[in-house]
């Protein structure tokens, strides 16, 4: 599959990417409006293009207060989303890594964030390896901070698990 294409789908606003999008940009532009006042910062773990993140920066009153990481591994959509962030005007706030979302370098300075991204992400993750996916991803964000994830419905539905490992992490770091 041609990772850079693929991202074409989202241009149809009535595909289940487009849908998808929406509801991403609605739960992004809640967790920046409840952010304290002050700096925020914000991950996208595998980004792609950055539809989700920019989407909403684009527009969104609290753009100056957000310093945004987007990590992604095909250099193709690494220089789509660093275009995009450029061309809204966002070059200064948004930075743009290429390279591998599992490497915890690729953060350095970014984390813990206030909103994390793992969008698209999980569908690709094989199920032995989904739990510890969850797990570090979490590790990325902020106490109090927003993870907003998202994976196909497809049988088998892992979004149950899913869930339950991030209510079980989440007790535990609050406990």
């Amino acid at each position: 599959m041609d990772r850079h294409d693929w991202h074409h789908v989202y241009d149809d606003p009535d595909s289940v990417l487009g849908r998808r999008l929406r509801t991403v940009r609605a739960r992004i532009a809640e967790a920046l409006d409840a952010a304290p006042p002050g700096g925020i910062k914000a991950v996208s773990v595998c980004a792609g293009q950055g539809h989700d993140l920019l989407g909403v920066l684009a527009a969104h009153p609290r753009r100056a207060d957000v310093r945004a990481r987007l990590v992604e591994l095909a250099a193709r959509n690494a220089a789509e989303a660093r275009a995009a962030a450029a061309g809204l005007g966002l070059g200064d706030c948004v930075a743009v890594v290429t390279g591998d979302a599992a490497l915890v370098r690729n953060y350095a300075d970014a984390v813990p964030a206030v909103l994390v991204l793992l969008c698209g992400v999980l569908g690709n993750v094989a199920d032995e390896g989904m739990e510890e996916t969850v797990d570090r991803v979490s590790r990325l964000c902020a106490p109090g901070g927003t993870l907003v994830w998202t994976r196909n419905r497809k049988a088998p539905d892992r979004d149950p698990r899913v869930c339950d490992w991030l209510e079980a992490l989440t007790e535990r770091r609050d406990g």
